[in-house]
């Protein structure tokens, strides 16, 4: 029996319509556009609407991913949701995700791991399905961001946006001499000793406490590259490879001037590197799937293609993905 390789059978992605530009932000806020795009690359973000949230978010990337892969919406095995963002406390998100899609048969829990989270989640669901538990998952990241957003803040307010993107994971037996496929290696860590370099200020039942969203962005950015560049080198050494193998690096899409760190570290030119943060901001955990939607769906990644994901957030969180397509 050939062994089993995970594959990404489809990719997904939702962006809620209303589109606020820094334009529309330095109306109500002191900052201008040539300040935010100088400093983060950022020109515009997408924010919910009334009746859009974490769940509605999730279910739509995740109906495209699954329409993708040919899969009918109720034979999902689990749903695996990384958000720092839930609708309610409890139930998880991603129970009400399975609800949507109509999947009764199937189990699902949410991930907090901040920007980092859908390479958690992907990595969690990738060992379920090679362990045999489970033979497909479902793996998203939804964040609604804009409600942790203290809307006076302009060193924060302007960097997020909010938004889904969703992979489809299902088991396949690798070809007999061909070069596996789908996940080839993830790879990650934390350091809670960083955790209040970017936090939230709240939690369940702390009302005297703001709930917004807190980030001393000088000291995330001195950590971000370094953390990042180091995980890449983890998985291209896990796997045997160099820069030069990668056809593509999906990175966590934070701010311009680091993606730009990373792929100088790795020597990667720009045009291999997936950008999407001067049109969708960062919208945490969703911004990887949301970036892979995007080079899917234009045909820049092709089958057989080596892709580089990595992602660092709040906790300190970190890590890394190397999939062939």
């Amino acid at each position: 029996m050939n062994p089993t390789q995970v594959v990404v059978a489809g990719i997904g992605g939702y962006l809620p319509r209303r589109v606020v530009t820094n334009a529309d932000l330095a109306s109500t806020i002191e900052t201008t556009d040539d300040w935010i795009v100088e400093r983060t690359g950022i020109r515009q973000r997408h924010l919910v609407e009334d009746g859009e949230n974490t769940v509605s978010m999730a279910a739509a990337a995740a109906r495209i991913a699954l329409d993708a892969a040919g899969v009918a919406h109720d034979g999902v095995e689990a749903v695996i949701l990384a958000t720092a963002t839930p609708d309610d406390a409890f139930p998880a998100s991603a129970v009400r995700v399975l609800n949507e899609l109509g999947a009764i048969d199937g189990f699902g829990f949410d991930i907090s791991a901040a920007c980092s989270g859908f390479i958690y989640a992907l990595s969690v669901a990738e060992a379920f399905i090679a362990s045999g538990r489970i033979r497909n998952a479902l793996v998203i990241g939804s964040e609604v961001y804009s409600r942790l957003m203290d809307w006076n803040d302009r060193r924060t307010c302007v960097l997020f946006g909010d938004g889904a993107g969703a992979v489809f994971l299902r088991a396949e037996p690798q070809g007999e001499g061909q070069p596996k496929r789908g996940i080839l290696s993830t790879h990650l860590h934390a350091d809670g000793s960083l955790g209040d370099l970017l936090y939230v200020d709240g939690a369940v039942g702390q009302r005297e406490r703001s709930g917004y969203l807190h980030m001393n962005g000088r000291e995330v950015f001195r950590h971000a590259v370094g953390k990042l560049s180091g995980a890449v080198s983890e998985a291209l050494e896990a796997n045997g490879l160099t820069a030069e193998d990668i056809d593509w690096l999906v990175p966590h899409q934070a701010n311009l001037r680091i993606i730009d760190g990373v792929g100088r570290k790795l020597n990667l030119p720009a045009d291999r590197v997936v950008v999407t943060v001067d049109r969708h901001a960062n919208t945490s955990a969703a911004s990887i799937p949301l970036a892979l939607y995007e080079a899917h769906r234009d045909g820049r990644i092709q089958p057989g293609q080596l892709v580089l994901l990595e992602a660092l957030g709040g906790g300190m969180t970190w890590g890394s993905a190397l999939l062939r397509m």
